[in-house]
């Protein structure tokens, strides 16, 4: 895996982003046309690019010189159309190392000396010094800049404590906010932030992306994994290292005889379930999946669909068949409500994934 990984830049470390350029457009029209916000409110799902984009807006920041962000009225250089900046730079180099002096990022801290797993919230003792920072004359060229990755990971102390900044922003400081749910933040930090919501990738860009981090991977499964991951090359790559497109078939292979399923298959899978994450990515592709199946029946899209691997879409059309999508969105809600309840208390995993299969093979006998 050191190999793979070394392909992944993480955020901070990743020269290259795409699906995002309206984005970008915004922001350096904010900086060109003198209006730019002192907070940015970066919101979308899970492993799109927000925060690859949060530290390409702030390695920008970081670079300029000058203390205004309006136009040049005297011709000079023209503004830029991209946040595209080498690796070479020595601003990107020493964001990149957390080693800039105008710079502070801000994330889940370690739960662990080994640095294996990170805490579950930011707490305030993580934000408790930005306000003094931000506050600070920048040492080195106009503007301090901080990243919270991610925001609505802080826990009420700590989100208080941010509040309290956006009150009385310092001068020549901007606070860049990541957020995966935006609603989990309150109202009034919202409210105080120029908000910039990011879609979802396509699936050309993020088979693209799997193309780029993970060449290793057949282009048959890096469309699969890019249809699987809903727009998230995160979630496509994590897909990838955990084995989901082995899983996805043998989970389509199980579904296929329906309306009865093997059950030599049902303990396959149920075995699989057992090691590692194996079974969070079998129940996350099950429900899915359902979820998957319920919507495009009910629009009636089956058949327009792709396929994501040979023999899914007989499978779907069976089910469909089976019933309606109503049912399925119930079996959905049930798989999905098992998943959780099992991980939370510890249930047997193997025994769980044979229940909610049970679940999908009862709704299509009927």
């Amino acid at each position: 895996m050191a190999d793979d990984e070394a392909l992944v830049p993480e955020p901070r470390a990743n020269p290259y982003l795409i699906g995002h350029e309206a984005a970008e457009k915004t922001y350096l029209g904010a900086w060109g046309g003198g209006r730019l916000a002192h907070a940015w409110l970066i919101a979308g799902p899970r492993g799109i690019g927000k925060a690859t984009l949060a530290y390409r807006m702030a390695r920008y920041a970081l670079s300029q010189q000058g203390g205004d962000s309006g136009p040049d009225l005297f011709g000079g250089t023209p503004a830029p159309k991209t946040l595209d900046m080498s690796p070479s730079q020595p601003v990107f180099r020493r964001v990149q190392a957390m080693g800039h002096s105008d710079f502070r990022a801000i994330e889940r801290p370690w739960a662990d000396a080994k640095q294996t797993k990170r805490k579950t919230v930011i707490g305030v003792d993580e934000v408790r010094e930005i306000g003094g920072f931000m506050s600070m004359t920048p040492a080195e060229g106009a503007w301090r800049v901080v990243v919270i990755d991610a925001a609505d990971e802080m826990n009420t102390n700590a989100a208080n404590a941010v509040l309290k900044i956006l009150e009385e922003p310092p001068n020549r400081a901007l606070l860049f906010l990541v957020v995966h749910n935006a609603d989990r933040l309150l109202p009034t930090i919202r409210s105080r932030c120029r908000r910039l919501d990011l879609r979802p990738l396509t699936q050309a860009q993020v088979t693209t992306l799997v193309g780029r981090y993970r060449p290793d991977i057949k282009p048959a499964d890096a469309n699969a994994l890019a249809v699987l991951a809903d727009g998230s090359i995160g979630r496509a790559l994590e897909l990838a290292d955990e084995g989901g497109i082995g899983l996805f078939r043998d989970l389509i292979a199980l579904v296929q005889d329906a309306p009865k399923f093997s059950i030599t298959k049902m303990h396959t899978l149920g075995d699989q379930a057992l090691r590692g994450d194996a079974f969070r990515t079998l129940t996350g592709l099950l429900s899915w999946w359902l979820a998957r199946l319920a919507t495009l029946a009910a629009r009636n899209e089956l058949a327009q669909a792709s396929e994501i691997v040979p023999g899914e879409r007989a499978a779907s059309e069976r089910l469909a068949a089976a019933a309606s999508p109503a049912v399925w969105a119930d079996i959905w809600q049930q798989v999905t409500h098992l998943a959780a309840r099992t991980e939370a208390i510890n249930l047997d995993k193997k025994r769980s994934l044979l229940a909610a299969l049970m679940k999908v093979e009862a709704a299509a006998r009927v």
